[in-house]
């Protein structure tokens, strides 16, 4: 057992245990890592059974069980299956995505602040969404089309201005601000070019929400996970190599340029596709990766603990916005604004003490 370098920041080193099989493959396990990942799955699952079993016709955690698993009632089948399951689906899928977007954008400008709520990822899917909905009075699904374009069309406009013999993090995340502060003054003027039922539909949309989803939405996440996610994991390696500096990964065999560009639209994707889906939900981007880096002290873009991070916050953000605020459920994007907002307060405090900023 080896005793790995102390990341940046932490209070003590984590260890990881090599293992071997039998085709001479050799992995090295971070068994902190992997039991934060577990831990944080059945965190998860757990808050999904009990977001499942709460509404109006509330059902015991262990008949939701006896449902999933067909052996529930024609009501409850009904409420479970139809109503409940999807919209808790979406929300697992739209937390990963955003975490895994986070995780692999941070990564990449080296940055703790480039995340796709920073760079302008989510405004430019919500100019996407609001052009379809003011101009055109989109249905749901050229709303969704409107915002995964306006998300594309964002990040291709970020890397091609940030492009001087490379992409670099400052450079990248600077160009982000920029092309955010751009995005949302179009939002606010297609707002004001609006209609008052178009503006209160816009505005209901805005604040990010998992109100009404269905399977339609399940659907095409689920399908963009399976191509994305395995190109994530193929490029991983890379990805941990550029952490360390272009240079270095020049050095150990890195196409730099080939993975950076992949990887971004990866990102780029993910994240467009999670606000397509639910809506410009605030802050989970920009919080799990840096929350699932402290709680695995780990370095490395930590890809699985930031996604099971991302998913956790959102299904538990998304409970409390039904059940925290008595009678009055709030959508969920309201909900992970203030917590994000209150985290992001304590890292700049903490970064300044530490004199790091």
């Amino acid at each position: 057992m080896k005793v790995l370098t102390k990341q940046a920041g932490s209070a003590r080193p984590f260890r990881a245990r090599p293992v071997r099989t039998r085709t001479g493959l050799s992995v090295r396990i971070d068994v902190r890592s992997l039991t934060v990942v577990v831990l944080l799955l059945v965190a998860a699952l757990t808050a999904s059974v009990v977001l499942i079993g709460t509404g109006d016709f509330p059902i015991p955690a262990g008949d939701v069980l006896k449902t999933l698993f067909g052996n529930g009632d024609v009501g409850q089948e009904f409420i479970v299956n139809e109503l409940r399951l999807p919209r808790v689906l979406v929300g697992l899928l739209v937390g990963a995505s955003l975490g895994l977007g986070g995780a692999l954008f941070q990564a990449i400008s080296r940055n703790p602040l480039g995340s796709p709520d920073v760079l302008g990822l989510a405004q430019g899917s919500t100019a996407g969404a609001l052009t379809m909905i003011v101009l055109f009075s989109g249905s749901a699904a050229e709303v969704t089309l409107g915002a995964l374009f306006g998300g594309l069309v964002t990040g291709l406009a970020i890397y091609v201005l940030a492009w001087k013999r490379g992409v670099h993090g400052y450079r990248l995340v600077l160009v982000g601000i920029g092309v955010s502060a751009m995005a949302v003054a179009v939002n606010g003027y297609l707002l004001t070019k609006a209609d008052i039922v178009d503006a209160a539909r816009a505005v209901v949309w805005m604040t990010g929400s998992l109100n009404g989803r269905d399977w339609e939405q399940v659907w095409p996440l689920l399908g963009l996970w399976a191509v994305l996610v395995p190109l994530v994991l193929g490029n991983a390696r890379g990805l941990y190599m550029l952490e360390m500096g272009d240079d270095v990964a020049y050095a150990l065999g890195v196409r730099v340029e080939r993975t950076r560009m992949l990887l971004m639209l990866v990102a780029v994707l993910l994240t467009a596709a999670a606000t397509a889906a639910a809506g410009p939900v605030a802050f989970v981007a920009l919080t799990a990766p840096q929350l699932a880096r402290r709680l695995t002290r780990s370095p490395g873009p930590n890809l699985l603990s930031a996604m099971c991070m991302g998913a956790t916050l959102l299904v538990v953000a998304d409970w409390a916005s039904q059940r925290a605020f008595g009678a009055d459920q709030l959508p969920v994007g309201v909900v992970t604004g203030v917590l994000g907002g209150v985290y992001l307060l304590w890292l700049l405090v903490t970064e300044r003490k530490a004199g790091r900023i």
